[in-house]
């Protein structure tokens, strides 16, 4: 699994040169170069070759950078890819991911290309049977990573809009252990009102307590919200901290638990405390 950090992944249109450019200095964990809904169908052809210049020349450090194509089965997606292929993309994020086959298929044509020989596969989970279908999409070839499409889940679902997001919640937590059981990581979908900070912030919260790595944002404003929830705490660390002394000083003494705050601290325990001390980390050493 990708050990940087994917607080916020934030999409941005590869049509739009100056987004492109103002992209590189956003503190964002990964951005989505979206040549799929973002763009228009006569400025599709312009997009990919706009994006494919950048890419070869921009700079985003140590953000990762995924591009959304079109789906293979469209008439654009097959060009995407070609001329995409050339900038040597670090992942493909297929939208319309129904099943593990459309997975294969793309890898496939990464293989059959030496520019692409190290690109990933994310996939867009989307649609009810992509959802059915997450493990083995999860366990196919290249495969890296899973972003949730709430939006569209939502409407062939045909579910109505809560705050607390109860009719999508078996749609969510399916194809999240789907990517956790293959190790592969997961972002939540996107919140719609970028001006709604509070609503965003309840979103993230909910998205983090399931087990979501970050979450997929639609405008820069977000961007400090997602950041900030999908990090862990003063608090949290402090404790991982704790916890893992506690543990040494009790193996030490021949003790298989030990005790902090009242609490019984075992060896899962300190697993999941040393996660979060090397998330930490991993933020830490993109901010810097």
């Amino acid at each position: 699994m990708d050990t940087r950090p994917f607080r916020s992944v934030l999409y941005i249109p590869g049509s739009k040169e100056r987004a492109l450019e103002k992209a590189t200095g956003l503190a964002t964990d990964a951005i989505i170069f979206d040549l799929e809904d973002a763009v228009a169908i006569d400025e599709k052809a312009n997009a990919r070759t706009l994006l494919a210049e950048k890419l070869c020349v921009l700079d985003y450090g140590v953000r990762a950078k995924l591009v959304r194509i079109n789906a293979l089965s469209t008439q654009w997606g097959a060009d995407d890819l070609e001329v995409i292929a050339t900038a040597k993309p670090e992942a493909i994020l297929l939208p319309k991911v129904d099943n593990a086959a459309h997975i294969e298929a793309l890898a496939r044509l990464l293989d059959a290309r030496p520019d692409t020989a190290d690109t990933r596969i994310w996939a867009m989970i989307e649609s009810p049977l992509g959802v059915l279908n997450a493990l083995n999409i999860a366990q196919a070839p290249r495969m890296a990573g899973f972003v949730m499409g709430t939006n569209d889940l939502a409407k062939d679902m045909g579910c109505r809009f809560r705050a607390d997001r109860l009719p999508l919640l078996s749609a969510l937590q399916l194809p999240l252990m789907a990517a956790k059981a293959a190790g592969i990581v997961a972002v939540d979908g996107v919140y719609n009102a970028f001006k709604d900070d509070d609503g965003l912030r309840a979103e993230c919260q909910q998205g983090r307590d399931m087990g979501f790595d970050g979450k997929t944002l639609i405008h820069p404003a977000q961007l400090d919200i997602a950041n900030q929830v999908f990090a862990p705490s003063d608090a949290e660390i402090d404790l991982a901290r704790h916890q893992i002394a506690a543990f040494d000083a009790a193996t030490a003494k021949g003790e298989g638990v030990a005790v902090v705050d009242g609490k019984i601290v075992e060896n899962l325990h300190i697993v999941s405390a040393q996660q979060i001390l090397a998330k930490a980390k991993a933020i830490a050493s993109v901010t810097e």
